[in-house]
């Protein structure tokens, strides 16, 4: 398995720091949710006017560009030609730095809308997404994370089977065991074998806590974010249920989904990196 960061967790780091930082604290790859606190990575000028440049140093510094993290929405109709121009623009930053992956999340309004036709909405989109030039093309994958409304396995793979594609699978977020109404086994085996990456976080339930994540996964305040392997999540059980079953899809990609980006509170990178490696090196070793 391969190890990403995301640049949710070192919201302070320019591009150059961000290279050297990758490899320094043991990580395989980066997973780009922005830059410098823009999260429109297509919008930076280091990804458009500079895209040339910006390209020649991802290569002189050997680091592999594991995927972007957009803010599509697909199942908001209301976002429809947000979500295409976002697509357009990221697609074309994929081309140039060789990017595999690219997030999308679900979304939409259940008070008004059944699942169902949000799976419709959310099938609909993909397809014009499909229809964009690049958008297929070498191997780029669109993986739907279990999120928001989205976050059980069992309503992910509405989504999966509405859009049986090659270059549709899953984000499975292990953070979702925040609402307990799924074990990792289950999430799993609902999202199997279209798993593409793995997000991995670890958090304690303190109820009164005014550092709380508010809101994380719908189930309200209480969940504080901590050093992976020392919270209540079964992080441990995801990763043996990924190492037991040969995960390996699209590279067998984990990522420390660090977001120090909404909670400035939390440890700076440089400490919450290191231990995030020592935590995970002997689990998948």
């Amino acid at each position: 398995m391969k190890l990403s960061l995301t640049t949710l967790g070192c919201p302070a780091w320019n591009l150059d720091t961000l290279l050297t930082n990758t490899k320094k604290f043991g990580f395989d790859g980066i997973d780009f949710r922005g830059l410098l606190g823009q999260l429109d990575i297509a919008a930076i000028p280091a990804f458009n006017a500079d895209l040339p440049q910006t390209v020649r140093k991802i290569k002189d510094a050997g680091v592999e560009i594991f995927g972007i993290s957009s803010s599509i929405c697909i199942c908001n109709p209301d976002r429809h030609d947000r979500n295409l121009d976002e697509a357009k623009r990221t697609i074309a930053v994929c081309q140039a730095i060789g990017a595999k992956n690219i997030r999308v999340m679900g979304y939409g309004n259940l008070d008004t809308t059944p699942r169902s036709e949000l799976v419709k909405i959310g099938a609909n989109m993909m397809q014009e997404i499909f229809a964009l030039p690049g958008a297929k093309g070498g191997g780029l994958s669109w993986n739907f994370e279990t999120h928001d409304h989205w976050i059980q396995g069992a309503d992910t793979k509405l989504m999966l089977d509405a859009v049986p594609d090659d270059n549709f699978a899953a984000v499975w977020d292990t953070a979702a065991a925040m609402t307990r109404k799924e074990t990792p086994l289950q999430t799993y085996t609902a999202l199997a074998p279209r798993i593409r990456y793995v997000h991995l976080k670890d958090a304690v339930y303190v109820p009164a806590d005014p550092k709380a994540s508010k809101g994380e996964f719908g189930v309200g305040t209480g969940w504080r974010y901590v050093d992976c392997g020392t919270g209540q999540l079964p992080l441990a059980e995801c990763v043996a249920i990924l190492k037991r079953n040969g995960y390996s899809a699209g590279g067998g990609w984990l990522l420390f989904e660090y977001e120090k980006h909404w909670h400035p509170e939390l440890p700076d990178p440089e400490i919450a990196f290191p231990k995030f490696i020592q935590w995970i090196k002997p689990r998948i070793a």
